[in-house]
């Protein structure tokens, strides 16, 4: 399984994130990947990937200027002294513009339509959209206000929307099966910002991070940004020890603040063995105005959109109408992205969520010969037990060819399986 593990010991920023993902390309997808972030349609934003160092290790730091401007000159120039100044979010109830003419207090539906406006793949759109999505709720929550009325501060910056959006459109190039990572630094003491002083990590940082383990440290500052933690949250599979895997890339994205550590987000890039246990979301509806041929289209586009299952029970709703009980299962950091598209493709309005802990056996392959041929086995293992059936289209195929019955070759199949 591809597997990209992601390693936080000095937290996550956005052009962090950014830097490590690129390092692990190939020559070709750097050359799209920077093509296409420079010609995004974003004003005056370029990306520039600059070859640094950090305590002896080499790495990548990513430049995003606007107007020629670097990110950190103008946060500088609004006086926010934090110590990594790549992404940072608040809301402000006075406005005022930066040095490029750009509204920093821009709302949700202002992002969305920025973002909508891209030249990049629709799924790369929708998974930024759930970066700012849960930037909203977490800023509602620690402001104690509703998310319509949240007007981001530096995150409406063309800089910041291009490090979420640079994140989305490397993890889309990249294609990893799994995403996994360490807990995270968050760091310690406190953070200057325009509400005044603020603990590390900052109430929205804190809110994002909720169920993801974090630590902090003797290193002073905020290390982990309200972008870094919206990108895990959306990205992460799973948080813990990095597990057996056969590393292909490592990648460092290098920070632009200096610590007595090397100020980076370590990637490693490789084969893992599919876990046997996790978490898995399982989002709920009923629905009883939908025809079979619409619910059926509907369940397909959930599963072309990366849901691991998606099935429908009969059952009695409202009023004694006859429906359906609509169940799809998908990973924790896509369940806002599926959210959206059951409520795009159903009539529902609403759904309920369940976190689940799930446990599985690890999926394998086989072969055994048949007198007519080859027949694929698939194999399952773990907790001291083997589950191993014929490839459904192997058998059928060999029966069609054959003139045979399908329950002939199956059987002849599964006789060779137990004499393995």
């Amino acid at each position: 399984m591809k597997t990209l593990y992601l390693e936080c010991k000095m937290g996550a920023a956005g052009d962090m994130l950014m830097a490590a993902l690129y390092e692990l390309m190939t020559r070709e997808q750097k050359r799209e990947f920077l093509d296409t972030m420079n010609s995004l349609g974003l004003p005056g934003v370029e990306v520039v990937p600059e070859a640094v160092k950090t305590g002896g290790i080499a790495g990548t730091h990513m430049r995003v200027t606007v107007c020629g401007q670097e990110e950190n000159d103008h946060h500088h120039h609004h006086h926010h002294d934090h110590d990594h100044e790549h992404d940072h979010h608040h809301n402000h109830d006075h406005h005022h513009e930066n040095d490029h003419g750009y509204h920093h207090h821009a709302t949700p539906g202002h992002i969305g339509e920025i973002i909508n406006g891209l030249a990049l793949p629709q799924r790369v759109k929708d998974r930024a959209r759930q970066v700012y999505d849960a930037i909203a709720q977490a800023e509602a929550q620690a402001h104690g206000c509703d998310v319509g009325d949240i007007h981001y501060h530096e995150v409406g910056a063309l800089d910041a929307v291009t490090d979420v959006v640079g994140v989305c459109w490397a993890m889309e190039l990249l294609d990893p099966d799994l995403v996994t990572a360490s807990p995270v630094h968050v760091g310690s003491g406190t953070v200057h910002c325009a509400h005044g002083i603020m603990p590390v990590p900052a109430p929205a940082t804190a809110a994002l991070l909720r169920g993801i383990p974090i630590y902090g440290g003797e290193i002073q500052g905020e290390l982990c940004t309200p972008t870094g933690a919206a990108l895990l949250k959306t990205f992460v599979q799973s948080f813990g020890p990095m597990g057996e895997m056969e590393v292909e890339k490592i990648g460092y994205g290098v920070g632009s603040k200096e610590f007595e550590q090397a100020n980076c987000v370590r990637a490693f890039l490789g084969e893992e063995e599919p876990r046997e246990s996790g978490d898995i979301v399982e989002l709920v509806c009923n629905i009883d105005d939908m025809t079979p041929e619409a619910l059926a289209f509907a369940c397909a586009r959930l599963l072309e959109a990366g849901a691991l299952d998606v099935y429908t029970t009969p059952g009695t709703m409202k009023k004694g109408r006859p429906g359906w009980v609509l169940t799809v299962l998908c990973d924790p950091g896509r369940e806002q992205e599926m959210v959206r598209h059951i409520f795009a493709h159903t009539t529902t309005n609403g759904l309920r969520s369940r976190l689940s802990a799930k446990y599985f056996l690890k999926p394998g392959q086989g072969r055994v010969q048949t007198q007519w041929g080859p027949v694929g086995v698939k194999l399952a293992r773990g907790y001291g037990v083997t589950h191993a059936k014929p490839e459904f289209e192997d058998a059928a195929a060999l029966a069609k060819a054959n003139g045979l019955p399908y329950q002939t070759v199956f059987e002849a199949a599964m006789k060779e399986i137990k004499n393995l």
